[in-house]
């Protein structure tokens, strides 16, 4: 008898983790995902992270945690987004101290108490914010952490050195449908086309030669 591959797929309704979520479907995996509330200061990419989740009838789980500390312009309501007239080459304020690290430290939580063998994260370190818990340096010292607990789990990472372009090549072959995600820091009606998120979303549709479905 089969048995069957458990992941635990951090979703946030992004280009990149749903992405992520399609690869681990079609690598076998049975997935759950989970979802952070993390005080963002829109619930756009929540409610595209549940619509992604349901359309491939993979359980969720909404996780919500309160950073009362918050400074960064995601979380911090008093502080607008940056527009940037070139993506930014050191850390960006968008920069969510310790998220990540915060995100997988759940995961793994609920990753052990359901038996999961692997953990999906879309982190990418090639088109991305200079974000330093999206580089390979985190992955290696956190899979790191993951053997030092003695756990069988281990944290996947597929598209950490993938292009955007790639990433998006990846998940047409897939069928992700990009027309669901939400990548805009902002929450506004459409994407602002404007952020660091969007600049970096607009390039890797450019460069695979195909339209962003989500652009209306």
């Amino acid at each position: 008898m089969k048995i069957e591959k458990k992941a635990l797929v951090l979703l946030s309704g992004g280009l990149d983790s749903t992405t992520v979520l399609y690869y681990a479907l079609s690598k076998g995996y049975q997935c759950n995902c989970i979802v952070f509330d993390y005080g963002q200061k829109h619930k756009k990419e929540l409610k595209s992270a549940i619509k992604i989740a349901k359309s491939v009838n993979a359980n969720y789980s909404i996780i919500k945690i309160t950073l009362p500390w918050s400074n960064d312009v995601l979380t911090n309501k008093d502080k607008k987004v940056p527009v940037h007239k070139n993506l930014p080459k050191n850390i960006p304020p968008t920069y969510v101290p310790g998220r990540n690290t915060l995100f997988l430290s759940y995961a793994l939580s609920f990753a052990q108490s359901t038996n999961a063998d692997v953990i999906f994260i879309g982190v990418n370190a090639v088109d991305f914010s200079n974000y330093p818990d999206c580089t390979p340096d985190f992955v290696k010292a956190y899979n790191n952490v993951l053997k030092a607990l003695k756990t069988k789990i281990t944290v996947k990472t597929p598209l950490l050195k993938l292009n955007k372009a790639q990433i998006i090549k990846l998940g047409t072959k897939l069928n992700v449908p990009y027309k669901d995600t939400w990548t805009c820091y902002n929450g506004f009606s459409k994407p602002c086309r404007q952020c660091d998120s969007c600049k970096l979303r607009a390039k890797g549709f450019k460069e695979a030669k195909t339209n962003d479905p989500a652009i209306k």
